[in-house]
């Protein structure tokens, strides 16, 4: 990882550096004698060109947020949204039309208890609903890091400006707005338009159920600002290298393994939702069993699954791991989330899980930002990621049976509805029951 960041520096989907990084990790996968192919798939990209931004006459620091408008130029008033939820422009939902509106990232000191946040394309698309002209989201890590990421929630061009702002120049400028009227100017262009892109996969077959697959896998790609070390470097570098270790061990357990190193996550799980398309069309999705994600997984302690039905057989498989090294204490959590490659698996009833770890403060305020730079990673809890992921791994592939299954429609629903992901789904139009 560390010569990929240095030579390739950052991994955009699209972009020269995207398709480096696609034929380095395809080359390395070779080089350990893996059956490996390319997936090509093609999908609409996007890329920041100039942007410019003026408040009360002073020009703030900031970033475009990805598939805003390939031109705009706007300037009205500023409204503070606060968290930029339902609630906040509920509370007067004509506040935000025609402004520019102010939206905190994270949620806000003070915020009432069990408030829950959203991604910054599901607010995006809150202030487009509300008639907003353009929206200022402003970091949560201190200081005046920048943040970038998709304001899209459905990976196209969005209609208006959406930007990042420091979180002092966002609290600064909430301070203001207490006191009196602030106007402000964005001025902006990007591209916007159809690229090309791969996936990369390398698959073991199974010894005894070929048919049956279980997968994992992680984002190759990252966002320009910097070299995407933690995110997601540290991820899809162990997923390789949980690969290497398959092979340099002469594994071949029950079921097919399939690695799969995904382009396009940032910009909306492009790849990942490529990959799904392409197993509906030619219904090889019931042969995939599990799919296990690696995003920014880090020294793990415990496992996570969708479900718990395979709670026992993840927790031997963690009594092992922790007789090899007591650091892992085997916790177990299950439950649904959004905004990864498991996206596209979960919501077609797919099982799915991954190792759970941490990351420092430090590291964290760092996501996204121009301070994701190798310097971050620490070598010994990278190389806890691939020694636990690789069991787990092992584990989920050569069991005699796993009792997780498919989801139907129904038992889908529900677990969406449980895990409160019913807004965040109804906003992105990736919520196909009717009400």
């Amino acid at each position: 990882m560390q010569k990929a960041t240095a030579d390739i520096g950052h991994r955009l989907t699209g972009s020269v550096q995207g398709a480096k990084a696609e034929t380095y990790v395809y080359e390395l996968l070779k080089s350990y004698g893996l059956d490996v192919r390319y997936a090509p798939f093609e999908a609409e990209s996007w890329s920041r060109g100039s942007l410019s931004v003026v408040i009360n006459n002073k020009k703030y620091k900031s970033v475009s947020l990805a598939h805003s408008p390939v031109k705009e130029n706007v300037s009205g008033g500023i409204a503070d949204m606060g968290n930029g939820l339902e609630e906040d422009y509920l509370n007067d939902p004509r506040a935000a039309r025609g402004k520019i509106v102010l939206v905190s990232l994270g949620l806000l000191p003070g915020s009432r208890s069990g408030l829950q946040n959203l991604h910054r394309s599901e607010k995006t698309a809150l202030a487009i609903r509300y008639g907003a002209k353009a929206i200022i989201l402003f970091n949560a890590a201190p200081g005046n890091i920048l943040l970038t990421g998709t304001a899209s929630v459905t990976g196209k061009q969005i209609g208006i400006p959406a930007i990042c702002i420091g979180n002092d120049d966002g609290m600064q400028l909430k301070k203001q707005l207490k006191t009196g009227p602030a106007a402000g100017s964005i001025s902006m262009s990007n591209f916007s338009g159809k690229i090309k892109a791969r996936n990369i996969i390398a698959s073991i077959p199974g010894r005894v159920k070929p048919a049956e697959k279980i997968v994992i896998g992680g984002h190759l790609d990252s966002w320009d600002l910097a070299t995407g070390a933690i995110d997601n470097g540290i991820g899809s570098f162990s997923v390789i290298d949980v690969a290497r270790t398959f092979t340099a061990l002469h594994l071949q357990p029950r079921r097919t393994v399939e690695f799969v190193l995904f382009m396009g996550e940032e910009q909306g799980l492009l790849g990942s939702k490529a990959y799904m398309r392409k197993a509906m069309q030619d219904e090889t999705v019931a042969n995939i069993k599990f799919m296990l994600n690696l995003d920014m997984s880090n020294n793990p302690k415990g496992f996570s699954a969708t479900t718990d039905e395979d709670k026992t057989l993840f927790q031997a498989i963690g009594s092992i791991a922790n007789r090899v090294d007591t650091s892992f204490s085997n916790t177990f959590r299950s439950g649904f989330g959004l905004h990864s490659d498991h996206q596209p698996f979960m919501l077609q009833g797919i099982p799915a899980g991954s190792v759970a770890g941490s990351l420092s403060r430090e590291v964290l305020n760092c996501y996204h930002a121009d301070c994701d730079v190798f310097s971050l990673v620490n070598e010994q809890e990278l190389k806890n990621t691939i020694r636990f992921s690789g069991m787990l791994l092992y584990g989920l592939a050569d069991a005699p049976e796993l009792q997780s299954k498919r989801l139907n429609d129904d038992e889908l629903k529900a677990a969406l509805l449980q895990s409160n992901l019913k807004e965040p789904l109804k906003i992105s139009g990736e919520w196909r029951w009717k009400d």
